[in-house]
């Protein structure tokens, strides 16, 4: 896969999380619990994102855009959207942004074209399920029960989609204006989440309490960020220390980026998990909104 130490990492925290919501289906419909399968083609849905995500599903330049911000702050990533780029191009020569807020800002952009792709994999998803109830002749209980999945699913496409373009507004505004030293978040996914969490059926005590819970998970993922910066240096270090063919010191390097290796699987293994159930808890509250 030619994927770089934090990739791999990534990928290995990712698979943990697939491979445990896959057994507590595996419990759920043992039980009888996912009788129309909507956990099911979801488990699917979330697989095809790794696969897309990590150039596994055996399409050539499928992977989503990758970053090392140790060698150059950037890579030459194609973000496969010309506002995005020229977004990017014009952030990049304003002079307005330090290397550090570069590495930040271009994290934002893969953030979203990540977001873009997930939108397009959903999107697939419904079209073929909308393809295959459209050609059922008889209507069923089954098929109604087919009717409350694909709604879910439009709802699902809605939230992603205002997400998107929530997203575009703020890598537009950051691009032409600089970050703003007073925002209250910067991680992108966080930011994410507190947009769409102010837009949810939240009282004002369950919202604070929400943006409490937001900073400590920042701070989570600002850890996280920490330990691939130390393991892709650890990892160029190795590969260093391999060509002199000093056995004391290679060794020495082997076991710290083992160490750093775990570590970072474990944090990326947190973070993701962290993730799912505040998007879950957010999801929740945008639906009550519906109601």
């Amino acid at each position: 896969l030619h994927l770089s130490a934090v990739k791999l990492a990534e990928l290995h925290s990712d698979l943990k999380i697939q491979e445990k919501d896959e057994l507590s289906w595996k419990k759920l419909k043992a039980e009888g619990l996912d009788e129309d399968g909507e956990k099911e083609a979801k488990l699917r849905r979330n697989l095809n994102v790794i696969m897309t995500k990590y150039g596994m599903n055996g399409k050539k330049d499928s992977q989503l855009v990758d970053t090392n911000y140790i060698k150059d702050g950037t890579e030459s990533d194609t973000l496969d959207d010309p506002r995005l780029e020229k977004l990017w191009s014009k952030a990049k020569t304003s002079g307005k942004f330090s290397d550090e807020e570069l590495d930040k800002l271009w994290r934002e952009f893969k953030h979203h074209k990540e977001k873009i792709g997930e939108y397009n994999i959903l999107l697939e998803t419904v079209s073929r399920t909308e393809d295959i109830h459209k050609n059922v002749i008889n209507p069923s209980e089954e098929n109604l029960v087919k009717e409350e999945i694909l709604h879910n699913k439009h709802r699902e496409l809605k939230e992603k989609l205002r997400s998107i373009n929530q997203g575009f507004e703020r890598l537009r505004k950051v691009s032409h204006q600089g970050y703003d030293t007073t925002s209250e978040f910067e991680e992108p996914r966080v930011i994410d989440l507190w947009d769409m969490a102010k837009s949810a059926n939240f009282t004002e005590k369950e919202l604070e309490s929400f943006r409490e819970e937001l900073k400590h998970f920042e701070a989570k993922i600002e850890k996280h960020h920490h330990y691939q910066k130390q393991l892709e240096i650890s990892h160029q270090k190795l590969k260093h220390v391999e060509g002199t063919g000093d056995k004391d010191h290679l060794n020495r390097n082997k076991e710290k980026y083992a160490m750093l290796q775990e570590k970072t699987k474990e944090l990326g293994y947190k973070v993701k998990k962290h993730l799912q159930d505040l998007s879950s808890r957010i999801s929740q509250g945008l639906q009550h909104n519906e109601l």
